[in-house]
């Protein structure tokens, strides 16, 4: 009698019975045969399990939190919606879903070591998750080519109008990527060797295919656009620094325009402009870096997963899907402590919506301000963007 682990390999591995499915068949034989465990995989110690999953409840937390200040303030505050703005909040919201719809389930999955939510829901899980992900990483790339276009370029042509539409085409385009794996165009395993449904080994060309153009739609073609467009605007600002600081003296109206400059005219205050274009522009790489980071080990990850047989079913693989996936959340948590760090005006909205019992210093009111420091009102004055 067969048993039923060398039965789950079958409809992958057996010549005989393979050319007589198609990847969907595949899909439910494998669901239907497997037991939602972690057999034939090392799972992480009972301690270790726990600290994970308190560590990710309270990654939900923060991230779910975090994000929603950063929509509110949009929302609430129409001066706030300014075309970059706008891309932050729905950066923000993708976020938001991700910690809602995505990672309880994986939380629970790491403390059972079992999926408990059913095949049918694997697919629809994982299809979300690439979802989300994938609208996170477009608004990335169309920020990093907004900025690209008004250091580089000189160019500022997006307004809310084309923000908003650019933002529909994002989600659009979004769906369409993910869409198929949710109805069986690549092979996704119920989590008995990882905490979620994650992209499994495969001999079919047409999964690979997707697996794979799947990878360079969440990170390659992203991760080239946004390295790219920095190392134009570092080298843009580099040169604009340098020529600011030679011709401090000489600078006329004229030049100061075609260094994209606000019409500033004192050296202090050509200064404080570049400061906070740099400033600006700071912020955004690092949300660059961290996407970069929490990334590529994810998509290396889920390469060697569809190509690689002996890593696929090697007895660690369950303890480093775990840690990749861990990792790949841990973005939706990164961009808020950012903004946090980063953006005053989000620093400002956090105490607001804070309660009052729970606020230790008064807020400070402007005319009071203007005495104690002048230049933050007449010549630093924030401009309307949250970035």
């Amino acid at each position: 009698m067969v048993s039923r682990k060398i039965l789950v390999a079958l409809p992958v591995f057996c010549p005989g019975m393979a050319w007589n499915k198609t990847p969907t068949d595949m899909f439910f034989a494998f669901n239907t045969s497997t037991q939602f465990t972690a057999s034939g995989s090392t799972s992480l110690p009972v301690s270790l399990r726990i600290l994970m999953a308190t560590v990710m409840l309270l990654m939900i937390a923060i991230g779910f939190l975090g994000n929603t200040i950063v929509c509110l303030i949009v929302y609430q505050k129409p001066a706030m919606r300014s075309a970059i703005n706008l891309l932050l909040a729905t950066l923000a919201f993708s976020d938001i879903m991700l910690s809602l719809v995505c990672m309880p389930f994986t939380a629970v999955t790491i403390i059972t070591v079992r999926w408990n939510f059913g095949a049918h829901f694997c697919r629809i899980s994982a299809m979300l998750y690439w979802f989300f992900v994938l609208e996170g990483v477009s608004i990335l790339s169309i920020i990093s080519v907004d900025r690209f276009l008004i250091i580089v370029q000189h160019q500022d042509k997006l307004n809310p109008h084309r923000a908003k539409v650019m933002i529909a085409v994002s989600w659009v385009f979004s769906f369409c990527v993910s869409f198929p794996s949710v109805v069986g165009w690549t092979f996704v395993e119920v989590p008995t060797r990882a905490p979620q449904c994650v992209l499994g080994y495969t001999e079919f060309p047409a999964d690979r295919a997707y697996a794979v153009t799947l990878l360079v739609a969440t990170f390659f073609v992203p991760f080239g656009i946004m390295l790219y467009s920095y190392l134009c605007i570092l080298n843009t600002v580099r040169r604009n620094t340098v020529r600011i600081h030679n011709h401090t003296e000489n600078i006329c109206l004229s030049q100061v325009s075609r260094l994209n400059l606000v019409g500033l005219q004192k050296p202090h205050q050509i200064n404080v402009d570049m400061s906070f274009k740099t400033r600006a522009f700071t912020t955004i790489f690092i949300l660059f870096v961290g996407f970069s980071v929490c990334w590529l080990p994810h998509t290396v990850f889920s390469l060697m997963s569809v190509f690689s047989r002996r890593f696929y079913y090697s007895p660690s693989f369950y303890i480093i899907s775990t840690y990749m996936l861990w990792l790949s959340y841990l973005k939706s948590v990164f961009n808020p402590i950012i903004y946090c760090w980063r953006i005053k005006k989000f620093r400002e909205a956090c105490l607001e919506f804070m309660p009052k019992t729970f606020k230790i210093f008064p807020k400070v009111p402007g005319r009071t301000k203007r005495r104690i420091r002048p230049s933050a009102i007449y010549i630093c004055s924030d401009p309307p963007s949250g970035v």
